[in-house]
């Protein structure tokens, strides 16, 4: 056990970094109008300035600002127009809200084994890329998949691509901004995320036909399509044949997001530099792993993963984790968390789940720590020590 009252010592990694003041002033600005909804005002809404800002900054032609990043996955699935039933490949390694995207978007997911590098096993993915009518890839908690290799065998098939970059903003894959690699990008704004609006999701791309059609099942009916720039032909085509499923962002979640907007850069390299910090650190431990970057990846992170390196039993694991808990420090293994979102056997809406022994023996040794970019040197050290000395608790 930790010594009393060592716990209260422990830095608080769930608080994100405060709301700038330019937020409160636009917030208390829309509350003393009531303008609210991202269609009331003819141009110029919160939302719409929101979408024309992150398009500049993903250099991306179209940007649709939505309620979540799963409600950008489930928009894109349905602006590509697969059929029902459609198969799309998801790395086994995600959060459930993935493969409920696919299925509520009436296609069937079709989960490819990911690596002890949280990458997904190109082997398997060729090896199922048969018959396949889209490919659905998360960068699952800002680890990229080789996303040369990935797209070079989508293109040959003409298979789309949507990224879920919900944990990915601001990574770099070769020079080129994750999100803007496949045919469709989405992000998330959700607290847990590195711009945080509660809840929130953006999708963007450069097809006039994906955007027009994601903008109108959104939510953009009658004439307010034309509050979106740029698209007049392609939405007079496809006004009322198409259903809307109302996953508008209001303007009070744009409020919040635009003045973080410039904060995203210093977020990034400050998130990236305490990571490798306490990779560094959990690396001197024979017991403990991270991954590397592949060469071309320039992560952006606010969390740490890494593996138990060696023989460790399950109940070790579970030791481990409950001797960094005592010291403050919450460590989640992925596989031995009851009910884990992010272990596909609990995925259990999904009928005849496969049996991916790969994607299964990495999670049931894959920790997961928050880093939140605001951590001082102080507190990365206070985290390090507690999993290294429950580490040496558990394994001596």
């Amino acid at each position: 056990m930790a010594p009393d009252g060592q716990a209260s010592l422990a830095p608080n990694v769930y608080d994100a970094d405060p709301i700038p003041d330019a937020a409160r002033d636009e917030i208390d600005r829309l509350l003393s109008t009531g303008d609210l909804f991202r269609y009331t005002a003819a141009s110029g809404s919160p939302v719409a300035l929101l979408e024309a800002e992150f398009a500049d900054l993903l250099g991306s032609r179209y940007a649709l600002a939505v309620s979540s990043c799963s409600a950008a996955l489930f928009l894109s699935l349905k602006a590509l127009d697969l059929p029902r039933g459609a198969r799309v490949l998801i790395p086994a390694f995600t959060f459930a809200a993935v493969p409920s995207a696919v299925v509520h978007a009436d296609c069937t997911p079709v989960l490819v084994e990911v690596g002890s590098n949280y990458r997904v096993d190109l082997a398997d993915f060729e090896a199922k890329l048969d018959g396949a009518h889209a490919v659905l890839i998360s960068h699952m908690r800002g680890h990229t998949s080789d996303m040369d290799a990935i797209m070079a065998l989508c293109d040959a098939r003409g298979l789309p691509v949507v990224e879920d970059a919900a944990h990915s903003l601001g990574t770099v894959w070769g020079g080129r901004k994750i999100g803007t690699i496949g045919k469709v990008g989405c992000f998330s704004f959700q607290s847990y995320k590195l711009v945080n609006a509660g809840e929130g999701g953006i999708m963007v791309t450069d097809d006039p036909e994906i955007a027009a059609r994601a903008i109108i099942m959104s939510g953009a009916y009658e004439q307010n399509w034309k509050k979106h720039p740029g698209l007049q032909n392609s939405f007079g085509h496809w006004q009322n044949r198409l259903p809307l499923y109302n996953l508008r962002m209001q303007n009070l979640s744009a409020a919040v997001i635009r003045p973080q907007l410039p904060e995203i850069a210093g977020r990034v390299a400050q998130g990236r530099a305490n990571h490798d910090w306490v990779a560094d650190r959990l690396n001197a431990s024979p017991w403990l792993s991270v991954p590397p970057a592949l060469p071309p990846e320039e992560r952006a992170p606010d969390s740490i993963q890494f593996n138990l390196q060696g023989d460790w039993t399950d109940a070790q694991a579970l030791a481990f984790q409950a001797a960094a808990k005592a010291r403050g420090v919450t460590v989640q293994v992925f596989g031995l968390s009851e009910g884990n979102a992010r272990a596909y056997w609990n995925w259990q809406f999904l009928p005849d789940l496969p049996d991916l022994p790969q994607t299964r023996a990495m999670l049931m040794r894959a920790c997961d720590v928050r880093l939140p970019a605001r951590l001082t040197e102080t507190e990365l050290a206070y985290i390090a020590d507690a999993i290294l000395t429950a580490v040496r608790d558990v394994m001596g």
